[in-house]
This record gives structure tokens, sequence and C-alpha cells, in this order.
């Protein structure tokens, strides 16, 4: 029991490191950045997205390679679904979200066709009568080629649209510590949170696909969360349901896709019905944009999503 205790502080423990570490590196990065003369908008699209996705990053490296491979799939399609169902749920009950025409008709099914793209990629067995199912170094070769195209699209769209983020002006050596320390702290948090995760898991008699399915995923989207809440707030929902589709475009298509290239993830058919929820995820929300004139999601729409994540939870840790 001391055991569990102590693992449950350290998965905490990683949590804030990850948090914090990408916060750092984001500022520091993003002032380097601005001191070259880098646009803003072009540091929000490639610098301060990858912070938000690094904590599902550097899990996913830590537990490909300590052969946690159900960690790090359950770290993704958790996550999407939670950013979704939970965060996008939560935000639009705290507050209606409206969208931009780029949102609706662009992203959101660039997010759609993620999700499918990847369902065909990792179920082998099915489609082609393997014996095993994975994503390979030449699946994660093709996620990362769809990434290079979302992030040549969102580049385009940068010319015609503004950008409002505030940039913070630091020293050179102030920027390049935060920089060298947030990259530690995600290395540390990703470690601590991979081994806390599985052993919670094996002590508990659960899954480590049902981990990251739920703990796992819900601790790494607490960044979106928090950055999408705030720009509601502002009354800047663009950018707040910005960050949630484009974090799950990055999710799937960098994430996964840098860490099958380093090393190929073995993929379990019980992952399927999570990735079945996430691809419904991005569908249910490009029709209900669709339908919706105003392109709102009002907070009845918000009280709905919740409730499907909570029944999706429940499905997985009681069935599952």
């Amino acid at each position: 029991m001391n055991s569990l205790f102590l693992n449950l502080f350290l998965f905490l423990v990683g949590l804030f490191l990850l948090i914090k570490g990408g916060d750092w590196l984001v500022t520091g990065a993003s002032s380097i950045a601005k001191r070259f003369g880098v646009p803003t908008i072009v540091i929000g699209l490639t610098i301060v997205a990858f912070g938000t996705s690094a904590p599902e990053l550097f899990i996913n490296l830590f537990a490909s390679l300590k052969g946690s491979t159900e960690i790090a799939y359950g770290n993704i399609l958790g996550s999407n679904i939670a950013n979704t169902f939970l965060i996008l749920g939560l935000s639009a009950v705290f507050l209606p979200i409206a969208l931009q025409k780029n949102t609706v008709w662009k992203e959101i099914p660039f997010a759609f066709l993620a999700s499918v793209a990847l369902a065909f990629l990792v179920n082998d067995s099915a489609i082609d009568g393997r014996s095993f199912s994975e994503l390979s170094r030449i699946d994660g070769a093709i996620l990362l080629l769809f990434f290079a195209i979302f992030v040549y699209y969102t580049f385009g769209i940068s010319q015609v649209e503004a950008d409002r983020r505030t940039i913070q002006a630091l020293s050179p050596l102030k920027s390049s510590l935060m920089i060298m320390l947030g990259i530690v702290m995600l290395a540390l948090g990703g470690n601590l949170i991979v081994d806390s995760a599985s052993f919670i898991a094996h002590f508990i008699g659960i899954s480590e696909a049902v981990i990251g399915l739920t703990i796992v995923a819900i601790a790494t989207s607490l960044p979106e969360l928090v950055t999408s809440i705030i720009a509601i707030k502002k009354k800047e929902s663009d950018i707040g349901i910005g960050n949630i589709v484009g974090s799950n475009i990055f999710n799937i298509l960098f994430v996964l896709g840098l860490t099958s290239v380093i090393s190929p993830l073995p993929f379990t058919p019980n992952l399927n019905v999570s990735l079945f929820v996430a691809i419904f995820a991005a569908f249910l929300l490009f029709i209900i944009m669709f339908f919706e004139k105003r392109h709102i999601i009002s907070r009845m729409k918000g009280v709905a999503f919740v409730s499907i994540y909570v029944a999706y939870i429940t499905y997985t840790v009681v069935i599952a």
C-alpha cells in the first residue's frame, strides 16, 4: 500500500514537471524566436502548438521505449477524447463557444481525417489478415507527411488571420536556461508518469490501456483545459477551440507519427473501442457545426458532450 501511495505521489510530481516544463520550453523558445524576428503567428502555430502536446510526446517516447505501448495509445486516444468531450464540453458549459469558418470547414475535418487514417494504419490484422497489428515506421512516416500538409495549411491561413498572442521578451541567457530546464523537466516528468502509471495499473489489477485512457490522458489534457477556459473567458473562443482541435491533430499526426518512427508500436484490438470513440468525437463535432448555422456550441451541447465523456469513462473502467 505504501508503494501505491508513493507511485501516486510520483505521478503527481511527474505531472507537475510535464506542465511546468512545457510552459518553460514554450516561453523560452518563443522569446528567442521573437528576438530573431519570427512572426508571432508562426510562433503560435509551431512552438506553442508543440508545447501543448509536449507532455503527450514525452510520455509516448518513454512508454514506447519501455514497451508500455498501451499507455502510449491510451494517452493519445484518451487525450483526444477528453479534449473534445470533456474540455470542449466544460468550456461550452462555462460560456457558449463560437467557431470561425476555417475551424468548421477545414481544421475539424482534418482532425476527423487524422483519426480515420490512424484506424486504417493500425488495424493490419483486420485489413490485411496479418497475425498482428502495429503502427510501423512506414505508418509513422505517413502520419508525419499528413502533419507536414497540416502545417503547410496553417501557415497559409496565417497570412490572412491576425494573431493577438503576447510573447514575453526575455534575455538570451534566461530564454536558453528555460528551454534546457523545460526539456529536462519534460523528460523527467514523462519517465515518472510512465513508470508510476504502469505500477498503479498492475497494483490495482487493471490494464495499462485503461490507465492511459483515463488518468494519464486527463492529466496531459490539463494544459489544453486551462488554455481554452482562459481564451473563452477573454471572448477569444476561436483560440480556445483552435487549441483543442489543433492539439488533437498534433497528437495523432506528430506525436504518434514520431513515436512509431523511433520505435514501432504494437496495437491491441481492445483499443479499437476508444479509437472509434475518438473518430466519433471528431465526426460529431463536425456534424453539429455543419447543421448549426451560427457555428455555436451551446451550453446544452456542452452538457451533452460531458455526459458522453462520463459514459465513456464508465464503460472503460467498469466494463472494458
